[in-house]
């Protein structure tokens, strides 16, 4: 295909990056030849952060980016830098702090003006072309005759950039106690929408981390009112049109209270959360809806989100095209009752009481987001139907319309990998391996933790951060450690595979030669190695994503019980204890470190499972939920700290300890869950 335009991004691998090749801004990627070039020229930068999946990045594109008069401003007064953020987080929090200090909000597109030095000057989110011309023009007058205002402003922005995100070494002895969790969860439950789960407002994100921590809160507290507020969520969002009730699987968030109508894209991170956490509710409750989830989550992952080689994509976007040609949001998933009937004949009326082809399900010109109200057994009851003979017609229903949806225009894939997801999904499904004990799951899993030890693990012991084609070529962030760390704890203790083990370790140990602050005992976000930005983060907020510390605070906990190494306990320690003094005040952003609170203050056991039946013991094991725990174990003499001397052959033992104290060796799982329940 002949394109009028082409410019340095057809070069690149990223999704988002290839879909601007061809606009007729004269795009470059985030590297050192083009910053070099901006000082060298002594222009302004002007760099644009977006991702595959989003909506309104596709929209600016469209307005701006491909309209040839707003491009020759354009390539005229700066060096234009397109970010893929998923691929460059680094790049992407600095610039989104920077917009937040200056607007006081962010989002993407993300567009900032920086000077040749990289330092920032002026950001928006998404802007019209009209002011978005006007904006530039602005600026570009400014540098031109008066560029000492631009530097002046730089300096003071860069101080408050340098302020953002430090973390100061908490001198206060470590104190953690339940009254203080009790208390930020009484803080935080002024804002649970008790109605239809979730945070009293719109638009709602699912935030599994949020509601990991509470699922175990209520749990080991036995708080009844708090278990059926996380009930309530994980019912709602598994009702609503947030969850894809045909082809399964999450979109990122609903734009309204009831989780009706979602933001369409689907990530993979959320996604991998999300079958963990419903994974252990299902292991709480046996309510058949979240296995339902589970099972039908992993299915679109399998069938849409992975390659050949075990590795995941990235994300599906919200677009893709009408019939007429129009790229729409959420066009891929929507219904008209019209066709339904056509579709469905006899069973419309069932379908559409089932689905909500009706004023609640309505969402705007006529299009429908399949959502549930009732749950399955008012419908039979109501309808007089068996159980089997309402799963059969809702299996068919799905074959029908995932035939005629897969006719449709479908949306774009990002086909980039990312270690960090990937990890988050092997752990999702090393999870609902534990939970359903479904072979071809830990099979999944351990595939994509080979993809990753293949592909992504460097000689040199670092980790890469992308792989696509072939390629791997960014290093490796925080977040990439971090999660791969948990996912191969996971897998060491569902496999007894020692490799896991030892692997989380050798990363473990990388992270503080590379990322490690030893003043604040934090982790930077980048590696000493990378070339430096204007300020250099620590990430320690949880967000949708835990922060790439909480999910390393809670690693470093396991591997000092594993390897009984004082340092990695020590810093455990130390990182839990630099942010609780911010953790009360709006603990939704803390909840994996509340979660890792709860280690110190109820007892946290190791299980120590040793002879040719551990294998075994463990899957038992398994089927009683017990967050406070981890597991060792091995079929052979072992000299792992928990495993040394414990190998007697013709007998498989459990041992149970806690505070390096352990009870009398057990040899049937129900005494051992006994002990753990003390």
């Amino acid at each position: 295909m002949e394109h009028k335009y082409t410019n340095d991004l057809v070069h690149e691998t990223s999704p988002y990056l290839l879909q601007h090749a061809h606009n007729p801004v004269n795009w470059n990627a985030w590297n050192e030849n083009t910053l070099a070039k901006a000082k060298a020229e002594n222009k302004l930068i002007l760099i644009s952060v977006g991702y595959a999946a989003c909506h309104w990045c596709h929209v600016m594109e469209h307005e701006s980016f491909e309209d040839s008069l707003v491009a020759q401003i354009m390539n005229k007064n700066f060096i234009n830098i397109k970010v893929d953020r998923e691929e460059r987080p680094d790049v992407d929090q600095v610039y989104m702090n920077a917009v937040q200090l200056m607007t006081g909000r962010g989002g993407w597109p993300l567009n900032a003006i920086a000077l040749p030095d990289g330092r920032p000057v002026w950001g928006e989110t998404y802007v019209p072309k009209k002011q978005w011309i006007s904006a530039l023009e602005q600026i570009s007058e400014l540098y031109a005759e008066k560029p000492e205002k631009l530097y002046e402003y730089a300096d003071k922005l860069e101080q408050g950039l340098k302020t953002l995100d430090i973390v100061n070494l908490n001198t206060d002895a470590p104190v953690f106690e339940s009254a203080y969790i009790n208390n930020a969860v009484k803080i935080w439950s002024d804002q649970f929408d008790n109605d239809q789960g979730g945070m009293n407002r719109a638009p709602k994100f699912m935030m599994p981390s949020n509601y990991h921590f509470l699922l175990r809160y209520a749990y080991q507290t036995n708080d009844e009112k708090l278990q059926d507020y996380v009930n309530l969520t994980l019912k709602k969002m598994a009702y609503g049109g947030v969850f894809d009730q045909i082809g399964g699987g999450f979109s990122r968030y609903s734009v309204d209270e009831k989780w009706h109508v979602p933001h369409f894209e689907k990530m993979l991170y959320d996604n991998g959360q999300l079958v963990s956490l419903y994974s252990d509710a299902y292991l709480i409750t046996k309510n058949d809806l979240y296995k339902d989830i589970v099972t039908e989550t992993l299915a679109y992952i399998k069938r849409e989100m992975t390659t050949e080689n075990g590795a995941f994509y990235s994300s599906l976007d919200a677009d893709s095209n009408t019939p007429e040609g129009e790229l729409e949001e959420g066009a891929f998933y929507v219904w008209q009752k019209d066709s339904l009937k056509t579709i469905l004949q006899n069973d419309y009326e069932l379908f559409s009481d089932y689905y909500n082809i009706n004023s609640y399900g309505l969402w705007e010109h006529g299009n429908y987001v399949l959502i549930r109200k009732d749950d399955d057994e008012k419908i039979i009851k109501k309808y007089d139907l068996t159980k089997d003979l309402l799963t059969e017609k809702k299996k068919h229903w799905k074959q029908i319309l995932t035939a005629i949806r897969n006719k449709r225009s479908k949306p774009r894939l990002d086909d980039k990998t990312l270690t960090s997801w990937n990890a988050l999904m092997l752990k999702g499904y090393i999870d609902a391996y534990r939970v359903l004990g479904e072979p071809s799951y830990l099979a999944s899993a351990e595939k994509n933790a080979n993809f990753i030890i293949k592909n992504q693990l460097r000689e040199d012991g670092g980790l890469f951060h992308n792989y696509k084609n072939g390629k791997s070529n960014i290093n490796g962030y925080l977040e990439d450690y971090a999660a791969t760390i948990d996912a191969f704890l996971a897998l060491y203790e569902n496999t007894l595979n020692e490799t896991w083990l030892t692997t989380a370790r050798d990363l473990a140990n990388y992270t503080f030669d590379h990322f490690f602050n030893e003043e604040s005992k934090m982790f930077y976000f980048t590696s000493d190695e990378d070339e430096s930005l204007v300020s250099r983060s620590i990430e320690y907020r949880d967000n949708v994503i835990p922060a790439s510390n909480s999910i390393m605070a809670k690693n470093l906990f396991k591997l000092s019980h594993y390897f009984d190494n004082v340092h990695y306990r020590e810093t455990a320690i130390s990182m839990l204890n630099n942010v609780k003094p911010e953790m009360q005040e709006y603990p939704s952003a803390y909840s994996n470190w509340l979660d890792l609170m709860l280690n110190y203050t109820n007892p946290y056991y190791e299980v120590a499972i040793v002879g040719e039946d551990a294998k075994q013991k463990i899957t038992e094991l398994n089927k009683t939920y017990i967050p406070n725990k981890l597991i060792a174990g091995s079929t052979t003499d072992n000299n792992l700290p928990l495993l040394e001397s414990r190998y007697k052959p013709n007998n498989t033992f459990i041992y149970v300890c806690v505070n390096k104290a352990c009870k009398l060796p057990v040899s049937e799982v129900d005494k051992a869950i006994k002990l753990l329940k003390e």
